[in-house]
């Protein structure tokens, strides 16, 4: 009887002899002060994670955001109890990975890549680090073909191309979820990935079960870092998301990066970088959380590999689509999609101001007979946003103004061209149809 000798696998442990630790840097914890652990030592650089040890527990996992003279500043990616002054730290020297591979698909993870759906491990292969650089410009490809959406307003008057990163604006309540939820479930994406950074912890089984539904989940991978979570832990949540994009997009794949909010994870760096000695600028926003925009959204996009088509929500204040975080983001990103409080009000649903938002990529990736169609449909909303008081009142006069007569006479039809409920998909190509006929009638 002849034993089978399984062949060594060389390859991982290859890679586990040169991932090896062959030594290892110790500091002590000086003082707690807020947020921040003051160490003296180790010998550790920007982004890198220690393991501050405490007594009778594993230890906590805490990430250098600064120094102060000689001392380290870390940031803790968990909770801050049980540490006390003396604790051991301990540098592990790699930033932050997360696990990445069709694993995934199906489960929720916490900002750490951690999961948190109670499904098991993840059994995950591949780790990917959180820290990563942008696509270099000149190998970058062209956005060239439209990204379908299910959604009538933005297929027709707002196209998103393949690639594009697109910014939704709004206030609170206004339906940033819910439109969110709709392009999850009807785009024309391989994958999924959605942050969902700072929400309430009561949003999170809403979003999943009512908005993103079944057949959205078992294409997405869901990263949620609630607001009772840690600062640092919200802002990893959002490069979580990111590099399992990333991934994802090196295999040549097709994916939609979602992430809600923007405004959340900004005011997690303002959390931050005053508790490390920042000074306040913009409304309270210290100067890292807008170098921090661009080092987040340039990493999607296309690549010569495959294409991240990212949307990010920006709740605006009062809504203000003015302010600082609104401001920054915008001037970043390749388009906007502003949602109307008036709109919802009325009930018009998706509450796409078309007037106020903009595709920059749109004339790329459509046709001229899309593209003078939708112009046609811009100029017809225009003219009834003109006379729409003076019509309320009864005061407008047909024949006084001919555009405005035509936009009053085809109100409806492009009324019921622009609402949909959450439950509808219309595929790209009827939407652009009735578009061209909506601009032909």
């Amino acid at each position: 009887m002849s034993l089978t000798v399984p062949e060594p696998r060389f390859a991982d442990l290859e890679h586990r002899i040169d991932g090896a630790r062959l030594w290892r840097t110790y500091g002590r914890v000086s003082q707690v002060v807020g947020l921040v652990i003051e160490s003296n030592g180790p010998n550790a650089r920007v982004g890198d994670v220690c393991i501050v040890e405490t007594p009778g527990a594993r230890g906590v996992r805490a990430e250098v955001v600064g120094f102060r003279g000689e001392k380290a500043l870390l940031m803790p990616l968990g909770e801050l109890s049980g540490i006390r002054a003396g604790c051991l730290v301990e540098a592990t020297g790699e930033c932050l990975r997360v696990p990445v591979g069709r694993e995934l698909l199906g489960r929720v993870l916490d900002g750490l890549g951690e999961p948190m759906d109670g499904k098991g491990s993840l059994d995950c292969r591949e780790t990917f680090p959180v820290l990563g650089s942008p696509p270099n410009a000149l190998t970058r490809n062209l956005i060239d073909r439209p990204f379908a959406t299910g959604v009538r307003a933005v297929d027709g008057l707002l196209t998103v191309g393949e690639g594009q990163r697109v910014g939704i604006f709004a206030g609170s309540g206004v339906g940033k979820s819910t439109l969110l939820g709709m392009i999850a479930r009807y785009g024309r994406a391989d994958i999924n990935v959605i942050a969902l950074v700072g929400e309430r912890g009561r949003e999170l089984r809403e979003f999943i079960e009512q908005d993103l539904g079944v057949e959205g989940l078992a294409r997405s991978v869901v990263i949620c870092a609630t607001s009772d979570q840690p600062a640092l832990v919200r802002i990893k949540a959002a490069f979580t998301a990111t590099a399992i994009a990333e991934h994802f997009r090196d295999q040549g794949l097709s994916v939609m990066l979602m992430m809600d909010s923007v405004t959340r994870f900004a005011m997690a760096q303002r959390e931050v970088g005053l508790a490390i000695g920042e000074p306040p600028s913009s409304k309270g926003y210290t100067p890292s959380v807008f170098a921090l925009l661009p080092r987040l959204m340039e990493r999607a996009g296309k690549s010569d590999r495959g294409a991240i088509t990212a949307l990010y929500t920006v709740l605006v204040e009062g809504d203000d689509t003015n302010e600082p975080i609104a401001d920054a983001t915008r001037s970043i990103l390749d388009g906007h999609i502003v949602l109307s409080r008036k709109l919802t009000s009325k009930g018009h649903y998706p509450p796409i101001d078309c007037l106020q938002s903009l595709s920059r990529v749109m004339p790329m990736v459509v046709s001229r007979e899309h593209l003078e169609a939708a112009r046609d449909l811009r100029e017809q909303l225009a003219a009834y946003d003109e006379i729409e008081d003076l019509v309320a009142i009864g005061a407008y006069k047909e024949g006084a103004k001919p555009v405005a007569d035509r936009a009053l006479k085809r109100r409806d039809a492009v009324t019921g061209f622009l609402r949909q409920f959450k439950s509808d998909h219309t595929p790209y190509e009827e939407t652009v149809a009735a578009l061209e006929e909506l601009a032909d009638g």
